[in-house]
């Protein structure tokens, strides 16, 4: 029989120390806080508090306003500050459920209906009605309706509207729950006309096969605009709002679409610039005049950037420049090809576009310090401003602002009270009147950009403002 055999101890018979465990505490049925957003706080610089000091009712505002702005460097910001990883304001859910719903808001009108879509998506498009709708209307302007529905389908108390539940019961072949849906919201009312009208034609599509189009609605909707294009009527949007341009990336449009589309969500930073590339190079054009010259002016620069010939990309460059510089497409121009062009010693105009094209790039700090460009280009570029670069009032103001003194001190002090986003949406609106020709707000923009640590921001603003001639 062998005798059991017991562990040999080896630690201590009483603990060296004592640790207190720490405790969170909330009360029963309150939710956690969440962060939410698509980079983190680390990637960006941005803190994750920047909105936690502000009130929801002011930041909702705020951000409803936002306009589109006019330099790229401050459309760039716009995008980090919305799609930061962040806490809401306040002290409650529903704060930061209406913070994230306006940022959603924000990223459609900027086109920019991806991120729109993931931040919804962490913020769970099933949370209640409002975020649900959100989601239909990236859902519906996207071609992505089919998910949207199949989710109302389960969840009918999300519906937006009783028009929304009917188009996506006949969207997944039940007609009759269909015609019974609509028959009730147009007796209650509750369908407007254009949808009502265009709604009917698409469940009983047979019965207006010879009928005349529908007149353009006086107000859209992304159901409104998907009706039409389910019932054969397709709108052209160009008119219509950024958000619509979206649904032209789609194969259903044609190529002159799609470009003119791309172009305009390129323009706010909401289409990358590689996508617009192949849009561009997608095929021969078939005509000639508007989008048709600037297709073409891309497509023979492009060729010959890959012959590698210096001849030959000298003279093709100033005319796509031309082109680029007349679609506000500058930035993406330089971002494709001011890298590929420092191979070649190119001389005159062409040298001086590819010299430009490099300032506005992202590598603009990369510049070589004997490149023969202006002394405050060049100054801006490497972080070395000395005051007498200036040569004109916008000069003096772009060199002034890089004395962090001129900072804005109520900004500064916002952003110190965890106001930060908010500061920075005031900055940017200050730093869009300073693009407009108002010297002290171009100052105080740059300085107070500088002061929140956004070198790369301010730097690459000053030299937008002086490269592209929209500000000459």
């Amino acid at each position: 029989m062998t005798s059991a055999v017991m562990p040999k101890r080896f630690e201590p018979p009483v603990a060296p120390a004592v640790s207190v465990p720490v405790v969170t505490v909330q009360p029963l049925g309150q939710q956690a806080r969440r962060i939410i957003g698509l980079v983190p706080a680390s990637v960006t610089g941005l803190p994750e508090t920047l909105w936690t000091g502000s009130t929801v009712d002011g930041l909702e505002r705020q951000i409803r306003d936002v306009p589109s702005f006019r330099l790229p460097a401050a459309q760039a910001l716009l995008y980090t500050l919305l799609l930061t990883e962040a806490e809401g304001p306040g002290n409650d859910i529903r704060g930061e459920d209406r913070l994230t719903l306006a940022r959603v808001d924000a990223l459609m009108r900027l086109g920019a209906h991806e991120p729109a879509m993931s931040i919804l998506d962490q913020a769970n498009v099933t949370r209640d009605a409002a975020h649900f709708a959100a989601y239909m209307d990236l859902a519906l302007l996207t071609g992505q309706e089919d998910a949207g529905c199949a989710i109302l389908a389960a969840q009918p108390h999300l519906a937006p509207s009783l028009a929304h539940r009917s188009f996506c019961a006949a969207r997944l072949g039940d007609w009759p729950t269909a015609a019974l849906l609509f028959d009730t919201g147009r007796s209650l009312g509750s369908i407007p006309e254009d949808e009502a009208e265009a709604l009917e034609r698409f469940l009983h599509i047979e019965a207006y096969e010879d009928a005349a189009p529908l007149p353009r609605p006086s107000q859209m909707s992304p159901l409104l605009f998907r009706l039409y294009e389910a019932i054969g009527e397709r709108l052209p949007t160009g008119a219509l709002p950024r958000p619509y341009a979206v649904a032209d990336l789609r194969d259903v449009a044609g190529w002159k679409s799609q470009v003119e589309a791309a172009e305009r969500l390129a323009v706010t930073g909401a289409l990358p610039a590689n996508r617009l590339l192949g849009l561009y190079t997608a095929r021969s054009p078939a005509a000639s005049g508007g989008v048709w010259d600037r297709v073409s002016a891309i497509q023979r620069f492009e060729t010959a950037l890959r012959t590698r010939s210096t001849d030959a990309i000298a003279k093709t460059l100033p005319p796509a420049w031309t082109e680029m510089q007349r679609a506000g497409l500058e930035i993406s121009f330089a971002e494709l090809f001011a890298e590929p062009l420092t191979r070649y010693d190119l001389k005159g105009q062409a040298g001086g576009i590819a010299r430009n094209m490099f300032l506005l790039s992202s590598n603009y700090q990369q510049i070589d310090a004997d490149a023969p460009v202006r002394p405050l280009l060049r100054g801006i570029a490497l972080g070395q401003i000395e005051a007498d670069m200036a040569s004109d009032q916008r000069a003096a103001a772009i060199v002034a602002g890089f004395d962090t003194t001129k900072a804005r001190r109520d900004l500064i002090g916002m952003a110190q009270n965890g106001r930060m986003g908010e500061a920075i949406l005031r900055t940017l609106l200050l730093l869009d009147d300073g693009a407009a020709g108002d010297p002290v707000a171009l100052t105080q923009a740059l300085a107070t950009l500088r002061t929140f640590g956004l070198e790369d921001t301010a730097r690459r603003a000053a030299l937008q403002i002086l490269l592209l001639e929209r500000y000459s």
